[in-house]
Order: structure tokens, then C-alpha cells, then sequence
């Protein structure tokens, strides 16, 4: 037997033959032999691309094709038939893969495959949402259906008659969204099927009085961890708060929702803008739905409810309920993520960030998974980039393969505080099934909710999508790892960081600048689940971090007076990555001690 042919049934780590195979009779055995072995799911065939010569032909083995038409569809016979695909079948139902996306939301850059695609966005999860604004990798399940990774590869690639396999090799991604790294699966990512997340962060003209200064503030952070807020894009960074709307549907006031929902917003798209004017002050629906961007989503889904009833504005609730369900309960955990700040705020006003204190909560036992995890939103509009959503515990059944319960929690007494340290204390997301802290803390917590009109002890509506299932928050987060560099630059465009498709294409890294007029830092961060790196930076900066005070901040900065001309690389210099190991089945400073 040709040892070519032989190596295919063992095993072995040893350089691949590259011995030619003269014999006509050889070739044959070993088309054969990769049929038998693959079963159908790799061919081969003979280059014709290029003059044989006498030491023999060359052979060319790659994914099956048969049966698959443009587009990853089947083709027919002449009878109407299917074509022979008796192997497809055969293969996992999910196809994994990694996904780098540039200045999308989460949602967007679904979207967007979903077309290249031709699946429905239903059939694409992921284990958590990404920022959009910079540069993120995620891993992504697809149900395949008939397709197979050489499908996907494709036509995630957009390869065609005008963009060869080549093509897609040497040139970035359409649109800001690139696919990688596809494997078959058993089953699809799960919310909140992830450790954490990595970042590579960067920020530009940096101004300290010291280096040692730098040094002490980011120390600080490193050993000592950050107040584990919610991020400001949990809010929305519109005049009209998220959590504001959130609460006028939990207190069932519809008609003030659909208010807030449709009221102006200060500095948002004049498209949007005239949209709203058309509705809020010519009441010209119809107008309003042609001007309305098909982003806008809440928005176009109450006004169409409304052309429905022929302009019948009475049955608001009713409108509503044509919102995308993941983005109604986007408000409602808005709501339950300012309390939650709020709460925290005043714990560690009246008692310090430093240790725990009597009527603290911890969990008895860590739970085996997250008690927060990552949930989908679609945004309200472009200006609003939505947070990843902890997910409610009748979703959290439903979701996941074993029964879920809520995880015991033990109110700390004097005797207990020996035993636990500050990264322990845990606070409630108001809802069922929670225990609030005990002593003057927890009275506060309820008297914070009533004056909002709730009732602390009942979280049950008679519109079950607005029932809110509590779950708990470490008050504080300690990065995993966390190390930084000082880089030196002068013009603003040039990139100090480089994204992984760059470096997959062999671009150059970005080069250094030894006598730059300007300083950076770059920032490696790893944090857990649920754990906010624009709060890691609002303790180490003692600066806003909401995209609108950012934008304005870098517009009036010293170093765009060098802008030059754009230069190849990505223009965001945030990286954040999902560290893809599944799990299976107001601002107080933080002050050393």
C-alpha cells in the first residue's frame, strides 16, 4: 500500500506525505479510501490547474459539495427531486464559529448574518452581547439545517464570482463582521455560557501629574477591585432614561410608557427627530411610519399598532405588546439595575467598601453558575447602546438543561463576619424569590422602592412578561487579570492596537512612536460575567463614562490638531473578547487599604 494511502488509518504527528503518487491504479485506490474513511463528507480530484509531470499528479481533497446548490441549497433532479445527500444528515445539528464585528451592536451584526446567510436570526445565539463600539469577538451557534461549514464559510465570506476563497483572505470583512473557526456541535451556545470577557483597552491623551500617580490608581484597582456597578449604556444615553419607562410598566401605566418611549430626545438623529414631530405634533401617522428608520424598533412597532386601530390611541397596552418581548424586558431590568446602583451606592456610603458588616448578604454556597447572566436586547436607536440583561428566573428555566432554583443566601451576623470578605457581600436585583440585607439597609432598599410606587414584597403582574424574577450582584468585582502599558503617539488616527483579523492577514502591528507628543494607556483587562469594563475605567480615570461625555471629551482634546490622513487599521481602539470556556450546562472612589 502507498504510504500516503496508509497514513490515512493511523494516527500520526509526523510532516504529511508530499511522496507523489505515480500510479494511476494508487490514485484510484486513494479516491476510494477517502470516501470509505469520510464517509462521503470530504472528495477529492485530480488538479487540473497545472501541467502533471512525470513524478505524478497532484490530488486535491476538501468538503464534500454534492447535491448543494448556489447558496448552501439543495439541488433538484429532474423529477423535482432532492439531489444525493445522504451525508448531510449525518453531521451535528449546529455549526459554531467566531465572530469579530467593528462598531455593530450584538444584534445588528446577527442581523446582518442572518441575511448573508439566508437563516432566520432565530437560529443564531450567542452566550452574551458585546459593546458596540469597538472591536469584539464572540463565538456564535447557528442550527445549521442543511447547510455545512463549507456552506457557512462562504457565505459568511461573501465568496462569489466577484470575490474569490483568495479574495477573502487577504481583505477584511464586509460591513465590520467577519466569521472564523468553524466546528460542528452537538448543541447551541446558552446565555450566559461563558466566563467572562477580555479586553484591550486604549485611551488616548492621557494627562497625570505623575507616572506614580498612574501607577497607584491602577494598582489600586488591580488588587482592591471596582464597585461592580451597572454600566451607563444599561440606561440608555438618551434624555429619556430607560429604567424611567421601565418602571411605568411595572406600575402598569401604559399610556405614560408609550409617552416616554415616543417623546423627543435631545440630540438624536434629525431623521428620528422629524419622525417624532410628525406624530407628536402634525398627529400624521402615516407620515411619521414613512420617516421612522426601521432601527427605531419600540417606536415603529407602537405607531404601526396604532395605523391598526385606523389612529385608535386608547388600547396603549395593547400597542405594547407588538414590542419585541427581549426589548420590553430591556426596561424592566433597566429599572432593576438602578435600584440596584442606588442601593449599593448608599451600603457602601454609610458602611465603606472595605469589609463586610452585620445584615450583608453572601450565597451559603457559590452557585454552580452565574446567578446573572448575559441577555439579548435589540436597541431603541442608534444612540442607544444596549447592556447585556440578566435574565429572570421563569426565562432561566426555560433556558436552562437542568431545573433551576434560587441559590441560598445567609444574612450575616457579628459571629459570621470573621469568615468573609468584601468580594463576598452580594446585593438582591428587586423581584421574586430575594431576600433583601437585614438591619437599616435593607429598610431603606423597601422604603427606596415604595417611593417609587412598588411594593417590595410583590413583583407578580397580571401581565406575565412584567413579573420580575430577582437575582443577586457581588457589590464588588476583582479583575481576573489585569495589566497596562504607556504608549506614545502624535497623530490621533493611527491605531495603537491591533484587532485579531488583522493579524490573521498579516497587516504590520501598529508601529511604535518612541518620541510621540502624546501619551496613552493601554489597558488588558479580564472580568467574570456580568461585570462592567467602563466601570473598571470610571474608577481608575475618576472620569464619566457615558459615550456622549467620551465623544465630547475627545473632540475637544489637544491631540486632533494632528490628525492626518486615515492609515490602514481599525479605527476603534477597544478590543473586547469573550473568554470562550462555556460554563457547561452616584460615584464613590475606592481608596487603598
Amino acid at each position: 500500500m502507498h504510504p500516503c494511502i496508509s497514513t490515512l488509518y493511523t494516527y500520526s504527528a509526523s510532516i504529511p506525505c508530499v511522496q507523489p503518487i505515480e500510479s494511476k491504479e494508487t490514485r484510484t485506490a486513494f479516491h476510494k479510501v477517502i470516501r470509505d474513511l469520510f464517509k462521503g463528507k470530504l472528495e477529492t480530484e485530480t488538479d487540473t490547474s497545472s501541467s502533471n509531470t512525470d513524478e505524478g499528479s497532484r490530488i486535491v481533497i476538501k468538503w464534500s459539495r454534492r447535491g448543494v446548490g448556489r447558496g448552501g441549497r439543495e439541488r433538484k433532479d429532474g423529477n423535482g427531486a432532492q439531489g444525493d445527500r445522504p451525508d448531510r444528515g449525518t453531521y451535528p445539528p449546529y455549526i459554531h464559529f467566531t465572530l469579530q464585528k467593528t462598531n455593530r451592536d450584538t444584534q445588528d451584526a446577527l442581523s446582518h448574518l442572518s441575511r448573508i446567510l439566508h437563516v432566520n436570526v432565530k437560529d443564531l445565539s450567542v452566550a452574551g452581547t458585546k459593546d458596540k463600539r469597538g472591536v469584539t469577538v464572540q463565538r456564535v451557534s447557528l442550527k445549521r439545517g442543511n447547510k455545512i461549514v463549507e456552506d457557512i464559510w462562504r457565505l459568511g465570506n461573501s465568496i462569489s464570482r466577484q470575490k474569490s476563497e483568495k479574495d477573502a483572505l487577504i481583505q477584511r470583512g464586509e460591513r465590520g463582521v467577519r466569521i472564523a473557526d468553524l466546528v460542528y456541535r452537538k448543541a447551541s451556545l446558552e446565555l450566559g455560557m461563558l466566563k467572562g470577557n477580555a479586553f484591550v483597552i486604549t485611551l488616548r491623551n492621557v494627562q497625570v501629574d505623575s507616572m506614580e500617580t498612574l501607577e497607584k490608581a491602577l494598582t489600586i484597582v488591580k488588587n482592591n477591585g471596582f464597585i461592580n456597578y451597572y454600566g451607563m449604556q444599561r440606561f440608555g444615553t438618551a434624555s429619556v432614561p430607560t429604567h424611567a419607562i421601565g418602571l411605568a410598566l411595572l406600575k402598569s401605566e401604559w399610556h405614560k410608557a408609550v409617552s416616554l418611549i415616543l417623546q423627543t430626545r435631545y440630540g438624536e438623529h434629525p431623521e428620528v427627530e422629524a419622525a417624532r414631530n410628525a406624530w407628536l405634533k402634525e398627529k400624521d401617522l402615516d407620515k411619521a411610519l414613512r420617516l421612522m428608520p426601521r432601527r427605531v424598533v419600540a417606536e415603529r412597532c407602537i405607531l404601526e399598532s396604532y395605523r391598526k386601530q385606523k389612529g385608535d390611541t386608547r388600547n396603549a397596552m395593547g400597542a405594547l405588546s407588538t414590542i419585541p418581548r427581549n426589548l420590553r424586558l430591556m426596561y424592566v431590568h433597566a429599572y432593576q439595575s438602578y435600584v440596584w446602583n442606588a442601593i449599593v451606592s448608599e451600603r457602601i456610603r454609610m458602611y465603606g467598601a472595605e469589609k463586610p458588616v452585620a445584615g450583608d448578604l453572601v450565597f451559603e454556597a457559590e452557585p454552580e453558575t452565574s446567578v446573572e447572566t448575559g441577555y439579548q436586547n435589540q436597541n431603541e436607536d442608534e444612540e442607544t447602546n444596549e447592556p447585556n440583561e440578566q435574565i429572570s428566573n421563569r426565562q432561566r428555566k426555560k433556558q436552562s438543561r437542568k431545573p433551576w432554583s434560587p441559590p441560598r443566601v445567609k444574612t450575616l451576623t457579628d459571629e459570621d463576619l470573621g469568615n468573609y470578605s468584601i468580594f463576598d457581600v452580594i446585593m438582591p436585583l428587586p423581584g421574586t424569590d430575594v431576600a433583601y440585607p437585614g438591619g437599616e439597609l435593607g429598610e431603606r432598599y423597601k422604603e427606596f422602592l415604595e417611593m417609587d410606587g412598588l411594593d417590595p414584597n410583590n413583583f407578580v403582574r397580571k401581565q406575565k412578561d412584567y413579573t420580575l424574577g430577582g437575582s443577586y450582584r457581588k457589590i464588588l468585582h476583582q479583575p481576573k487579570e489585569m495589566s497596562w502599558s504607556v504608549l506614545r503617539y502624535t497623530d490621533p488616527d493611527v491605531p495603537l492596537a491591533q484587532a485579531d483579523e488583522d493579524k490573521l492577514l498579516g497587516f504590520d502591528p501598529p508601529a511604535v512612536v518612541e518620541n510621540g507628543k502624546f501619551m496613552a494607556l493601554q489597558i488588558n483587562l479580564q472580568l467574570g460575567t456580568a461585570s462592567y469594563a467602563t466601570m473598571a475605567l470610571r474608577e481608575i480615570t475618576k472620569a464619566e463614562t457615558s459615550s456622549h461625555y467620551q465623544t465630547n471629551l475627545t473632540a475637544a482634546a489637544e491631540d486632533q490638531k494632528y490628525r492626518g490622513v486615515a492609515t490602514a487599521g481599525v479605527d476603534e481602539e477597544n478590543e473586547e473578547r469573550e473568554i470562550d470556556e462555556p460554563v457547561t450546562e452616584g460615584a464613590e472612589a475606592m481608596e487603598e487599604s
